[in-house]
């Protein structure tokens, strides 16, 4: 299939080739279940799992009963520790764990690749010639959005480190940049447009080809 390359001014300036299977797949082909998967594993892996809480024979507090069973007209207690008392412990609390998921490597590229091209069907991928910019205010990329008349979040992805870009960007909180070896479906799908420069794109179907 073949993309429009633009410049920042939205103009139009060449055409790129690119790979039907990373960004042309069909609509009715995209798996919903899959993609929700890989984002699932995505960001359970993500979590650091060091949550922790105190059970009843953890808590700094005796172990004798309270009072006796019968005879108080109180409702009968065991130990200060038990779970319904304050400052008792906590029943079925969490405690540090792995919340990591293995994906295997095969499901990651298909998810990113119908990623791509949901954005593709969506006509939110952008394709640009550059993503050089003359200064580093902020200003001069909000003229970039506003040229292609983008107002909701965007996610750039870019080949390279690029100082400009990454100041005139830091302050949007609508933007995300991205180097194109972090490109990942979650980032993708949460994000309503994607601005990726040339050399990244023909890098990351290259990646996701071979």
């Amino acid at each position: 299939m073949i993309l429009d390359v633009y410049n920042l001014k939205a103009e139009k300036v060449d055409q790129q080739e690119v790979r039907d299977e990373v960004f042309g797949i069909p609509q009715e082909e995209l798996s919903i279940p899959l993609i929700h998967q890989v984002v699932v594993a995505q960001l359970n892996n993500k979590r650091k799992g060091t949550s922790s809480t105190k059970s009843r024979g953890e808590v700094s507090l005796s172990t004798r009963k309270l009072y006796r069973q019968k005879g108080t007209g109180r409702a009968r207690a065991g130990s200060a520790g038990s779970p319904t008392r304050v400052g008792g412990g906590v029943a079925f609390g969490p405690k540090p764990r792995s919340y990591s998921q293995k994906v295997h490597k095969k499901m990651r590229k298909l998810a990113l690749k119908m990623a791509l091209s949901s954005k593709v069907h969506e006509s939110a991928l952008i394709l640009l010639e550059d993503l050089n910019l003359d200064t580093h205010k902020t200003k001069a990329f909000n003229e970039v959005l506003k040229k292609f008349d983008v107002k909701r979040k965007v996610l750039v992805v870019t080949s390279d480190l690029n100082k400009n870009l990454d100041l005139s960007t830091r302050n949007l909180q609508n933007v995300k940049v991205l180097k194109k070896e972090g490109l990942n479906v979650y980032d993708i799908l949460n994000h309503n447009y994607l601005f990726i420069d040339r050399p990244s794109i023909l890098s990351i179907q290259e990646a996701l080809v071979n």
